[in-house]
């Protein structure tokens, strides 16, 4: 309600001088005779002006005690809905960024936790994280089918990581209800540097209300939130506040090796064609999902490397061997991968695997499935991984923000930031080493932050069904940081039998919280135990 008033005050104060002025030449005689249409416009513009839903440079917050049973006892904590005002380094507030905060009652602040989340796109708000993944209530979602429409299921979440971490949770720019203030354009924020600098300043503005500063910290990105992490943790780092975490969920760092000509693209994404025949029984005495997975990690990086690296100059011979292997490996026949010059795209093979069976598989999630139109063609007409879980989480958040976190405004959650006027994302970054890239690699960002503070310590987690961000080019990205023998170990990896959002599944949720509880535990003092 504060943040309504203080805008319905704001507009009636810029909307005073206009009034005020054709009430004054309306009493003198002067000035120039206003139709009935004119004065109708002007009463219309002045109710839009007093009602205009926006946001404002005052922060506020609305703070709510809740319980729930987890981890065998009862976590009574507080959850924070409210904004942080961004600001440039003129003072000037430039943008109001939407966050919701969970803290663990009765908890020394100096020495608890907090991990800061956020999704990526570029463009999504933090929803997936917070109610599907690492939040006290959860969206109830299982076995990777469609969810059904409403009356959805909401309940606590039993696998929040509230046991380990206060959480808080924050959305871009342009995306949920963060809105660019004043004359700002919300296209200001839209790129990867612009970006990772708004994030910046939100953290720390956070961190120096409440008080954090003392405080294990860590960030948490999923997707192109690892893009953002990588940049952000080295812009932290620059700006005084040192980490002792990164936790990096379906990783992309690296937007150059999938430029068209380069074949790096087809090298780590095999792996996970893999699994994904592996798991589709397209794969004739199957070993086990991790042994099928090694065989095609060390065929990828060795013999199909080597053959793509060679162009056209392979011979027929190298050719139709590698074609044969590669089929063994990822259920797609010799002749389509020949036709495809053994460098099949992603699309073609989401549509070619189950084709005898007239189905599709999901991008996101390579173990959902869907029906197109018809069986012919070279790409599916959707990806049902996305659209089977999309409306149970929006219209969860909705009524869950409103009624049960008491957070109320008249502006529209805004399910993305993509399609708004201005929204063209600058993918231009400027490293701290190195000249400027037209496409970014923020491991680059990572590794330089790593150096710096050596006790930095990365966790990657990867779901073997992902084909948005695959497993094995997160592996491929973090190599490529060239990190001292000594350093190497700062890096780890775990694997779960799900996809992009591996936590849909309740056993991969489970197996999230096996491993994050261990990665905090070793993490939170620094390394020192």
């Amino acid at each position: 309600m504060r943040r309504l008033l203080t805008a319905a005050c704001a507009a009636a104060l810029l909307a005073a001088p206009a009034v005020s002025m054709a009430q004054e030449a309306a009493s003198s005689g002067s000035g120039p005779v206003r139709s009935a249409a004119d004065r109708l416009r002007n009463a219309n513009a002045e109710q839009i002006e007093k009602n205009w839903a926006r946001a404002v440079a005052d922060e506020s917050e609305v703070t709510t005690s809740h319980s729930i049973n987890a981890h065998g006892r009862t976590l009574r904590y507080k959850a924070t809905a409210g904004t942080l005002t961004v600001r440039n380094d003129a003072g000037m507030p430039t943008a109001s960024l939407f966050y919701v905060a969970y803290t663990l009652d009765g908890q020394p602040v100096g020495r608890r936790p907090i991990t800061y989340m956020f999704n990526g796109g570029p463009g999504s708000p933090t929803v997936w994280l917070h109610m599907g993944a690492f939040g006290p209530m959860r969206v109830q979602t299982d076995a990777p089918v469609v969810e059904r429409p409403g009356p959805f299921n909401l309940a606590p979440n039993d696998m929040t990581l509230l046991d380990k971490t206060d959480l808080v949770f924050i959305d871009m720019v342009g995306a949920g209800y963060s809105r660019p203030l004043g004359e700002t354009p919300g296209s200001a924020f839209w790129g990867v540097d612009q970006d990772a600098d708004t994030f910046a300043r939100a953290i720390m503005r956070y961190t120096t209300k409440f008080d954090r500063w003392s405080s294990p910290k860590y960030v948490l990105g999923e997707s192109y939130g690892t893009l953002r992490a990588g940049a952000l943790v080295h812009q932290l780092e620059d700006r005084g506040m040192s980490l002792n975490g990164v936790v990096l969920l379906s990783s992309i760092m690296n937007y150059g090796v999938r430029q068209p000509g380069y074949p790096q693209n087809f090298v780590t994404l095999l792996p996970t064609y893999a699994a994904t025949a592996w798991y589709h029984n397209k794969i004739p005495n199957k070993p086990s999902l991790e042994e099928h997975v090694q065989r095609a990690r060390e065929f990828a990086i060795g013999p199909y490397a080597a053959a793509l690296s060679k162009g056209h100059l392979i011979s027929d011979a190298e050719r139709a061997q590698i074609a044969q292997q590669m089929s063994a490996l990822i259920g797609i026949s010799p002749e389509v991968l020949d036709q495809a010059n053994l460098r099949l795209e992603l699309s073609p093979f989401r549509k070619e695997l189950l084709r005898d069976r007239r189905q599709t598989i999901g991008r996101l999630d390579m173990r959902y499935l869907g029906i197109d139109a018809n069986a012919v063609g070279g790409s599916p007409e959707e990806d049902p991984s996305s659209s089977a879980i999309t409306g149970a989480y929006f219209s969860i958040f909705r009524d869950y923000i409103a009624t049960t976190l008491n957070y109320r405004t008249e502006m529209d959650y805004r399910q993305s930031a993509r399609g708004l006027p201005g929204f063209n994302w600058d993918w231009n970054h400027r490293p701290p080493v190195g000249g400027p890239q037209t496409t970014p690699n923020t491991a680059v960002d990572l590794a330089t932050a790593i150096r710096r503070n050596p006790h930095l310590k990365v966790l990657a987690l990867n779901g073997y069904y992902d084909a948005a961000t695959p497993f094995f080019g997160t592996e491929y990205d973090l190599a490529q940081m060239m990190l001292e023998p000594h350093l190497r170990g700062n890096l780890e990896f775990t694997y779960y039998e799900g996809g992009h959002m591996m936590y849909t599944a309740r056993p991969a949720l489970e197996q999230l919280h096996v491993d994050l509880s261990k990665f905090y535990n070793e993490t939170e003092n620094g390394g020192l135990r």
